[in-house]
């Protein structure tokens, strides 16, 4: 069968499925992009100039090389940095702020992703159930029809089985890789906030 007439087999079930499929993938693709773009910035590199510029003094620099960087670690380092000279607890408390906002950006969009995962094998169930149940009552009505009829009743119900799980499937590998991405990120943005605040109390003494 072709792909349009395994979508009519399948009936509304498909129609919602093709729905979790176009909006994961889209999703998938845009955060994809997303990390991409704000991992772009290592660290180290990063941290290193920034202590450069605080051992000289220039706090005006590093403050320009966190806009410039424009990523989650920068920010936090940003958060940080914009506080120089006031209480440590104030500056700390501050970068922790930011490290929530950046991991919010972060995971936007992601619990979509896996709630579609969770999901979508479900939905594809459901549809075979209607679909096993459709085919037994055409049967009923029809008073014939044999073993052939009920394999071939059955077979094109679990096309909607077969859909759940295409779609299930790549959500699920997805979501799975956002959460490790955000870990690291989380990671890198807390190991930037410990390195500065360092910085910041040996500059201080």
């Amino acid at each position: 069968m072709s792909l349009w007439q395994l979508v009519k087999v399948g009936g509304f079930t498909m129609y919602i499925l093709i729905a979790c499929s176009v909006v994961s993938l889209a999703i998938i693709l845009e955060r994809m992009i997303y990390y991409r773009w704000r991992s772009r910035t290592k660290r180290k590199t990063f941290m290193l100039s920034i202590a450069q510029a605080l051992a000289r003094g220039d706090v005006k620099n590093a403050l320009a090389l966190c806009k410039k960087a424009d990523t989650p670690i920068s920010n936090v380092v940003y958060a940080g940095l914009d506080l120089y000279g006031h209480n440590e607890v104030v500056i700390s408390n501050a970068m922790e702020r930011q490290v929530t906002i950046e991991t919010t950006r972060l995971e936007r969009f992601t619990s979509i992703v896996g709630t579609i995962g969770s999901t979508a094998v479900y939905i594809g169930l459901f549809g075979t159930v209607l679909g096993i149940i459709r085919a037994f009552s055409d049967i009923s009505k029809a008073g014939s029809g044999g073993v052939n009829v009920v394999i071939s009743g059955i077979s094109e119900a679990l096309v909607c089985t077969a859909a759940g799980l295409s779609v299930a499937v790549p959500a699920v590998i997805a979501f799975n890789y956002f959460v490790k991405k955000v870990d690291g990120f989380i990671t890198d943005m807390e190991l930037c906030a410990s390195e500065l605040m360092d910085l910041i109390t040996v500059k201080q003494k």
